[in-house]
């Protein structure tokens, strides 16, 4: 059953991002006290890319073993393996390559000079078949875009209706317009969805989700975690969300 959001509400964009990336350590270390190995899913964007640059600065960065974490995406540009504009390629610049991390537990999306060339349903196909077998994330994080999108889920298109976990993304509204992308259903898998935004031109889309929105109208409003769902946000983004 999915969690019911949760807003917890940082003075600044900087805090959210800091305070989240203490979170992250957290979370991760608490699982591997736990005896397992976590699974995390990241995200791009100036937020989620300054959640990672925190974690590096992070005195309690090396709490964690890293050798011993499972790295997802959410979503990806359908771009070049090396462009500089895909998640990918931000997080390892930011995090992930300065980190001791098994290179077989990192799950990178496909390129499209990768070995599905330029075909985004190969390479969501590929994808699915690294999530074979699997339906349990720790923590997901993710963006969330002025119109409610999250990962590359976008109001009234087809991937907000996929029931795969995940699919090619074409036509996007913003840049580029092809992608890759995780779906609610599988969204859904996470135990913890974390929805971390900052901005005033992110209220409107946080109180309308919070509020409990169509997913169709507003993706975010669909992402719920098993145990829970924090949404992650400054005060700019609260602005319309009510008083308590």
């Amino acid at each position: 059953m999915s969690a019911d959001p949760t807003v917890v509400v940082h003075a600044s964009a900087d805090l959210l991002t800091a305070a989240t990336a203490a979170r992250l350590i957290t979370a991760l270390v608490d699982v591997q006290a736990e005896g397992r190995v976590p699974s995390v899913v990241l995200t791009g964007g100036g937020t989620g890319i300054g959640v990672l640059a925190h974690v590096q600065a992070s005195p309690a960065r090396d709490a964690v073993d890293w050798s011993r974490v499972e790295v997802f995406w959410g979503d990806e540009r359908f771009l070049g393996a090396a462009d500089p504009e895909r998640n990918d390629v931000q997080a390892r610049d930011a995090l992930l390559d300065h980190l001791p991390l098994d290179p077989a537990r990192v799950h990178a999306m496909a390129a499209d000079d990768g070995p599905a060339g330029g075909d985004p349903d190969a390479a969501a196909a590929a994808y699915r078949a690294a999530l074979d077998g699997r339906d349990h994330f720790d923590v997901l994080m993710l963006g969330v875009g002025p119109e409610g999108h999250v990962a590359s889920i976008f109001p009234d298109s087809p991937a907000v209706r996929s029931t795969e976990s995940a699919t090619a993304v074409r036509d996007c509204p913003k840049p580029p317009p092809t992608r890759i992308s995780l779906t609610l259903p599988s969204i859904g898998w996470a135990d913890h969805v974390w929805l971390i935004t900052a901005g005033a031109g992110k209220a409107e889309a946080v109180a309308r989700a919070v509020s409990g929105a169509d997913p169709v109208d507003v993706p975010a409003a669909g992402a719920r975690g098993r145990l829970s769902t924090l949404w992650l946000i400054d005060r700019a983004a609260a602005t319309d969300l009510p008083p308590h």
